[in-house]
């Protein structure tokens, strides 16, 4: 089950990540994070050296990712006409949460309890002349190739308000929860979000920060209503984190941890349509095949689609 956490900048959603990936870890079940916000912290949050070597990106491994992904799918020709909304198809490879899938093995470290990869940074030939969708594009990729079941979680820390919605990436969860302050600027970006979010049925939740008292609580339900899932109090565990000290989950206070169950119990009662889920795949490969990604390949990215083909629960073709 996958779980995207998305806000406006400095509302905290990079720490809330990593908490709920570190509580979700804690209970033995499969967990992967995955960095995708253009300010690549997660790692750091979760306990890493912040002056350590990171592991490698996705997006600087992207060549080997899709070769990897396309396996001997008949219906692309070779990795290079693979783009990000390139969706599975039959001889495809598909990936798994398990530590000796290739990809995990390759891209992945682990780091406070949980497996993490990371999108990757901007470098110096990318400024000025690439957006950072060029580098979440990889983490799309990877979520279409990905089967992934009940008590497995994927955790990502997405971009900041609703730029995600620049592309399909923000359809590939199962939970989509909003980090928000007590404040008009933080419920005007839910606003903004909630608004895009119900023309594709995104299941959106919001969960309050840097709450201080009873009256930011009750701010919030005014104007969230039944969307606001909890919130997150004073916490001197929260603080470590964010001054790169990863104190033991076990240390989380009860109300805080209190809120990490609730998002597991809200995603767990949840269940994925793999036709569904497949049908919103194709239907922004072949847009984004109209709009730019034909052109640039040369070729007929619709002809990729296998009409009869879905994903679901099955063991990866290694």
């Amino acid at each position: 089950m996958r779980i995207a956490f998305v806000g406006k900048g400095g509302s905290g959603k990079t720490t809330t990540a990593a908490m709920t990936a570190r509580c979700l870890a804690s209970t033995g079940a499969p967990v992967l994070a995955v960095d995708a916000d253009i300010n690549q912290h997660l790692g750091v949050a979760l306990g890493a050296d912040p002056d350590g070597t990171p592991p490698p990106s996705l997006a600087a491994d992207l060549p080997w990712l899709k070769e990897h992904l396309r396996g001997d799918n008949p219906l692309i020709g070779s990795s290079d006409e693979m783009v990000k909304t390139t969706p599975p198809g039959p001889g495809s490879r598909l990936s798994t949460l398990d530590s000796s899938d290739p990809v995990l093995a390759r891209l992945s470290r682990s780091e406070g309890g949980v497996r993490y990869v990371v999108t990757g940074e901007f470098d110096a030939d990318d400024v000025g002349v690439k957006c950072f969708h060029s580098k979440t594009g990889a983490v799309e990729l990877y979520l279409n190739h990905l089967v992934d079941g009940p008590g497995e979680y994927v955790v990502v820390d997405m971009t900041a308000g609703a730029d995600a919605f620049a592309s399909g990436l923000f359809t590939r969860f199962d939970l989509t929860v909003l980090v928000c302050e007590p404040t008009r600027r933080g419920v005007g970006v839910y606003r903004q979000y909630a608004g895009h979010a119900a023309e594709y049925g995104v299941a959106l939740r919001v969960l309050g920060n840097k709450v201080a008292d009873s009256s930011d609580v009750d701010y919030l339900r005014d104007e969230v209503g039944d969307a606001l899932i909890g919130w997150i109090g004073q916490s001197a565990w929260v603080r470590a984190a964010e001054r790169g000290r990863a104190l033991p989950v076990s240390e989380l206070e009860p109300a805080n941890r209190a809120v990490c169950d609730e998002l597991r119990s809200d995603v767990d009662a949840r269940s994925r349509d793999w036709a569904a889920y497949h049908r919103d795949t194709v239907a922004f490969h072949l847009r984004n095949a109209r709009s730019w990604a034909n052109a640039a390949t040369g070729v007929d990215l619709a002809l990729q689609v296998a009409p009869d083909y879905v994903p679901g629960p099955a063991p990866a073709r290694v």
